[in-house]
């Protein structure tokens, strides 16, 4: 059927009809020539702005044509609330200022300050003491307003100008398509829903609430430039203070970014604050915009989701507040991430360092670089209404899921861990493969040092079909051969990360940054957990060589060591619905059917045992293992966590044998135990030893029950930790050392049943002698910092009582 275009005067988008399919098209978009019959239904929407040295005059006319704000660059005519117009930022104060929440909070602390000072005596006595009373508990009310004025104003967005937010978008357009050459891509089909779902939200008045993941600062930009050029209303970004800085935090204020500080649930006030600005945000029906890992992930997979904004905006419409939102989960995914090598000095445990202007304009370098394309997906948005209906339905739940005096309530927090998870799912759902995440995936899963072009050409091709056949979504180009989208993966990744070795019989890639590939390998793990989790609980059988029926399983220890796998992993990764056993019996008949193994059945259909397939075996286990590979590095650091514990035994001669570690200090021990394990053969994956990834390990331990924490709320008392006396090793009363026996030892144990067997090493013999020593020698350095700690502190109690008791009565005076 012949295609049609209809275009608008002036610039405006275009739309392709072709058979039944409809396109968006930025203007004055070319369609490239296709090798395919079948078109991509993948479009970049951000062309490439005309450069000065190429073209002046060409450069000026467009300059011009954004300041001028010519056809939809002048941004009028949007899906969504009126923004960017003057008076903007003080409709937003008056409106949090206003809210009874606020009011009602600024009263209650002003009578519980004023209740302290007439208990201690500071107001007077008598008919005195009432005037007083009242006039202080004025004084104070005055003083709050004008914090939480102070603070609304830093924290707030301020759409004052839309000739502001024309050149934002040419700057930003500018050193975007800079870096990323190859422009922004989005699903058309995505795309006009989207836009449907913001006309159709814009009428009733409701906000759409976009939740992407975070892997760098480039995602809310290039989010921005998406809504402004398809015409929807920017929405409010919630970002840290941190990037708050000169020059940098008032630009990013006035595009839209609203600052919040990293931890405040101890600020009553602040607290309320930021609830009153969702509040008001969400009842303008104004969109909003919120990472749900919080952070910006350093290992490439999605994070475990993060509640406090969200607890905010779901708190809004549970509370009768706000009648609804929807929902937008967004995924974003990038051929190459330019914030990966600082992510990598931050996981080995160099301190992140505060962002500032000269550290910004430093990265101009990186905007001369060839980085790829940025790929954006979104989720069929939702009603957040519908979902708290659904929820509900599924149980009484009405009492426990209405209104702020049931927010800590057990039900609400599962609402919460329950729409925090679905989104993540739905990120997942929608996320694209891009071509450098299969490249490092394949050359992360081989066994050999490295491979032949035409075997990594292979692998890509049988990784894409395993993605597609999982469900999951591999980047378009325009349908070019496998060969083309290797080499413009291997140019974007450079020889930093994928070394090329000449003058051989063929060329042959190997991967020279492993660390930094392992983010990129990330990206596509959580298409094959299933697969991975099932192949290392086979491990433990196959490690022990022999024959295939040696090597074989019962069912019985594989649904046991999956069952613990599962358990130790459930804060890294997301798991199918479904349940364990339907899970697992999913995957094994999916296994079975790509021929990776053989499951035994009796006769009533049950699985008896499972074992490699004589095919597997033929291919020399390449599929099998690439399952193993998947998720060996998650399992070496969780064993390093485990043995790290070891080292916390108390010593002997240890005085106070409640003695509470440093966190972080410990954290930071069990990391360079595992450097020192790496570099001794004794850890066979140096991205094991991410910071991360033990983090998480540390806060499953505690979930466990084997260690506990110490929380202070300050900031500046650390967390403090020490092993539970029911998973405390014992030592030997005559050599001092630790017996490897008891509960931790044998979890311990557990888990390395499943770790990737070394050449040189074994894992038992090794771990209860050496290794067992180092990690003793790292606790004993945590005990002696610990003791010396606390004789200081006992050495400088005295002079700090007399400064806290001369501080109380300075305190005094002034009140």
């Amino acid at each position: 059927m012949a295609s049609s275009k209809l275009k608008s005067p002036a610039s405006a988008p275009d739309l392709e009809i072709l058979g039944d399919q409809i396109t968006i098209h930025p203007g004055g978009y070319v369609e490239p020539p296709s090798t395919s019959q079948d078109a991509s239904p993948e479009r970049n929407l951000v062309e490439h702005m005309v450069r000065f040295r190429e073209s002046p005059l060409d450069f000026l006319r467009e300059v011009s044509l954004h300041i001028s704000g010519a056809g939809w660059r002048a941004y009028d005519d949007i899906l969504g609330q009126p923004i960017f117009y003057s008076g903007f930022t003080e409709e937003m104060k008056a409106g949090v200022s206003n809210s009874p929440m606020l009011k009602s909070r600024i009263r209650e602390l002003a009578q519980r300050r004023v209740d302290v000072e007439s208990d201690e005596g500071l107001l007077g006595e008598g008919e005195k003491s009432h005037r007083r009373f009242q006039q202080r508990r004025d004084e104070i009310e005055q003083s709050l307003k004008e914090v939480a004025a102070d603070l609304t104003d830093k924290m707030i967005c301020k759409m004052e100008s839309k000739r502001f937010i024309r050149g934002a978008y040419y700057i930003a357009t500018q050193l975007l398509t800079r870096a990323y050459h190859q422009g922004i891509h989005v699903s058309s089909e995505e795309v006009l829903r989207l836009r449907s779902v913001a006309e159709k939200a814009a009428l009733k008045k409701h906000s759409i609430i976009f939740l992407p993941c975070h892997k760098s600062h480039v995602d809310y930009v290039s989010l921005q430039l998406i809504f402004y050029r398809l015409g929807i209303a920017l929405p409010t970004v919630v970002a840290g203070d941190n990037l708050n800085f000169p020059v940098v935090g008032t630009f990013l204020q006035n595009a839209g970014a609203m600052y919040i500080r990293r931890s405040f649930s101890a600020d009553g006030l602040y607290t309320t604050l930021v609830q009153a600005y969702m509040d008001t945000l969400l009842q303008k029906g104004l969109n909003v915009e919120c990472f749900i890992e919080g952070g910006r992930s350093r290992t490439g997979k999605l994070l475990s989701p993060k509640f406090g904004i969200l607890s905010f905006l779901l708190d809004s419409v549970l509370s009768g507040r706000v009648e609804d939102a929807i929902i937008c989960p967004v995924s974003t995914q990038y051929d190459k991430v330019i914030e990966t090598e600082s992510y990598i000095s931050e996981l080995l445990g160099q301190p992140k360092p505060k962002e500032n202007l000269m550290d910004f304009l430093s990265a101009s370098s990186v905007l001369s670089l060839k980085l790829g394309r940025v790929d954006v997906r979104f989720h069929e948005p939702w009603s957040l209404q519908s979902f708290i209906a659904e929820q509900r339905s599924r149980g009484d739940r009405s009492s426990s899921l209405s209104g702020r005096n049931s927010s800590d309530g057990p039900e609400r927090i599962r609402l919460l861990r329950t729409l925090g998870f679905k989104v993540l799912s739905d990120i997942n759902e929608v996320s694209v493969v891009m071509p450098t995440a299969l490249i490092g995936t394949v050359l992360l899963t081989l066994r050999g040092r490295g491979v032949g072009k035409a075997e990594l050409i292979r692998r890509v091709d049988w990784l894409s079909d395993r993605v597609r056949a999982k469900g999951g979504r591999v980047a378009h180009f325009a349908g070019a051969p496998t060969s083309l989208v290797v080499d413009r993966g291997l140019d974007v990744l450079g020889p930093s990360l994928v070394g090329i070795v000449e003058g051989l019989a063929e060329t042959t890639y190997h991967a020279v940054d492993r660390f930094q590939l392992s983010f990129y390998r990330n990206m596509t793990i959580h298409l094959f957990i299933s697969e991975a989790l099932v192949s290392a609980a086979m491990y433990t059988r196959i490690k022990q060589g022999g024959g295939p029926a040696n090597q074989r399983i019962s069912y019985e220890a594989l649904f046991d060591q999956v069952s613990f796998l599962s358990q130790l992993f459930r804060g890294e990764f997301i798991y199918p619905t479904i349940g364990l056993q339907a899970n697992l019996d999913k995957t094994l008949r999916g296994l079975e059917a790509d021929d990776v193994i053989t499951v035994a059945r009796n006769s009533a259909g049950e699985a008896v045992f499972a074992e490699l397939s004589p095919a597997e075996r033929t291919r020399g286990r390449e599929n099998y293992d690439f399952y193993c590979f998947l998720i060996w590095p998650f399992i070496e650091s969780t064993w390093l966590g485990a043995v790290s514990l070891m080292g916390l035994t108390p010593p002997l001669d240890i005085i106070a044998k409640d003695t509470w570690l440093d966190l972080k200090q410990t954290q930071d021990r069990a990391q360079l135990l595992g450097k020192t394990l790496y570099h001794q053969g004794d850890l066979s994956y140096f991205e094991a030893v991410n910071k991360e990834t033990l983090k998480n390990a540390f806060q499953r331990f505690e979930e466990e029950g084997i260690v506990v924490l110490s929380n202070s709320r300050g900031s500046k008392i650390p967390t403090m930790v020490k092993l539970d006396t029911g998973w405390t090793p014992a030592r030997d009363k005559k050599s001092g050392m630790i017996t490897p026996r008891g509960k931790l030892w044998q979890f311990a144990e557990a888990i390395a049943q499943s770790r990737r067997e070394g050449k040189n090493r074994r894992d038992g013999a090794t771990v209860s002698t050496r290794v067992l020593a180092l990690a003793d020698k790292m606790g004993q350095e945590l005990y002696a910092y610990a003791n010396a700690a606390a004789t200081s502190g006992r050495a400088n109690e005295g002079s700090s009582s007399k400064k806290r008791r001369r501080k109380e009565i300075s305190t005094k005076a002034r009140l």
